[in-house]
């Protein structure tokens, strides 16, 4: 199967990523879904995606892998602000992949 053009741009995504933060415990699939659903914020939200979609979006994928109990699946608003802090360098790697 080739690339698609939501691939490209997850894989841009993951690029802009620091290795650091990208899920040690997942696998490779579990993390290209991830930066799919970031790849699909990227083109609905554009530049204007902000760190409340992308913790919607790593909810989501907590969920599809059965982790629907983690303490962190709790709407954007009510995480602390170290917690709400985590999503921003993948809203910069979102919008950095969208420059590129």
């Amino acid at each position: 199967m080739s690339r698609t053009y939501v691939d490209e741009l997850a894989a841009r995504i993951r690029a802009a990523t620091p290795d650091a933060l990208v899920p040690d415990d997942a696998t490779p699939d579990d993390v290209a879904q991830l930066f799919r659903l970031y790849a699909l914020l990227a083109l609905v939200r554009g530049h204007d995606v902000t760190a409340a979609n992308v913790h919607d979006a790593w909810s989501t994928w907590m969920l599809s892998r059965g982790e629907g109990d983690h303490e962190s699946i709790v709407p954007f608003v009510k995480l602390d602000d170290d917690a709400q802090e985590q999503d921003d360098p993948f809203v910069v790697a979102i919008r950095s992949a969208l420059a590129n």
